[in-house]
């Protein structure tokens, strides 16, 4: 099957669409599920918000899936811009997905922390310490693919009058 360049940029405005959507949405839910002053706190409020905590993984995977699927139709879009300047903003998008799918074995592994029971349960304060690692801020790596990415083939968007002025514009900036 080969797609048209419309059916790739249906594909793409979608996923756009759905990647903002998971992006707020997981967010938003995020925070209240790990709220607490302490590591000890932050545990007990995941453990009693397990739907959340499973809302929020399968949300982290649909956005890396998102990124990998915006990499590829907006690679088809746009690699009669320039060819090289496309694959690499295809590979930026990739990577973004890939550190986000590999960010979801740290959620299930909180996860187990929170809700652990039976002789496996690490005492508090290295549960304290392995949940402060695995509660980490590291979306800087992910954002700073994305921001690559996304650069690039707004740039390539613009140059090829493939989308309105205004809009690739403020991709751009």
């Amino acid at each position: 099957i080969r797609l048209t360049l419309r059916t790739n940029a249906r594909i793409a405005g979608l996923t756009f669409l759905v990647y903002i959507a998971a992006g707020i949405i997981s967010m938003i839910m995020f925070g209240p599920a790990t709220s607490g002053e302490t590591m000890a706190a932050k545990l007990a409020s995941m453990a009693g918000h397990q739907t959340t905590v499973s809302i929020n993984i399968l949300l982290n995977l649909i956005m890396s899936f998102s990124a990998l699927t915006l990499g590829v139709t907006l690679w088809a879009l746009t690699r009669e811009q320039d060819p090289h300047l496309s694959m690499l903003g295809m590979a930026c998008r990739f990577v973004e997905g890939v550190l986000g799918a590999i960010s979801i074995q740290g959620l299930l592994a909180l996860n187990w922390l929170a809700t652990a029971t039976g002789p496996n349960v690490p005492d508090a304060s290295s549960a304290s310490a392995l949940g402060a690692y695995l509660l980490r801020n590291d979306v800087a790596l992910s954002a700073t693919f994305f921001a690559a990415g996304s650069t690039i083939f707004t740039f390539l968007l613009l140059r090829g009058r493939l989308i309105p002025n205004i809009l690739a514009w403020i991709g751009v900036v």
